[in-house]
């Protein structure tokens, strides 16, 4: 009797040891195996912000609550109006999209940055030409394109 509660014992003592370095390893993999995953989404999160603030930047505009009288939405170039429309509303869907870390909240904020960056660099009439606004975009798509590769790379095959 006594050889078979030592075998009980035993089987338990190695179940448990099992138990708690199971319980290590996942803890481990969590913390080290996504972390690009992880700042991929925080980027993208941050990303959502920003084009909030950019959206509603821009119907700030369209609604008269940014500028004067003189400024005022209906008295700026048909092209100029059609672009704030645009981004008026394509930001606020890409913020969206890329606070729930989306595909599709992705390729849309990524037409939003080279949409930006075209605007900027082909029709300097619109919004002025800002190489800085440009420059901004470019980083952004950069820093965006370098943490999708790194955390597609940590992802098994």
């Amino acid at each position: 009797m006594s050889d078979t509660s030592s075998r009980d014992q035993t089987r338990d003592n190695a179940r448990d040891k099992a138990i708690s370095v199971a319980a290590i390893s996942s803890e481990r993999i969590e913390s080290d195996d996504n972390v690009w995953t992880r700042r991929l989404v925080l980027f993208l999160r941050v990303m959502a912000v920003l084009s909030i603030l950019k959206g509603l930047y821009h119907w700030a505009l369209v609604t008269g609550f940014v500028g004067g009288d003189n400024d005022a939405f209906e008295y700026q170039p048909t092209a100029w109006q059609a672009a704030t429309v645009y981004f008026a509303v394509i930001e606020l869907v890409a913020a969206v999209g890329l606070w729930l870390a989306t595909p599709w909240g992705a390729v849309v904020w990524l037409t939003t940055v080279v949409s930006m960056a075209v605007i900027e660099l082909m029709f300097p009439g619109i919004y002025g030409g800002s190489l800085l606004v440009v420059a901004g975009e470019a980083a952004m798509l950069a820093a965006y394109l370098v943490l999708a590769w790194m955390a597609a790379r940590e992802r098994p095959p």
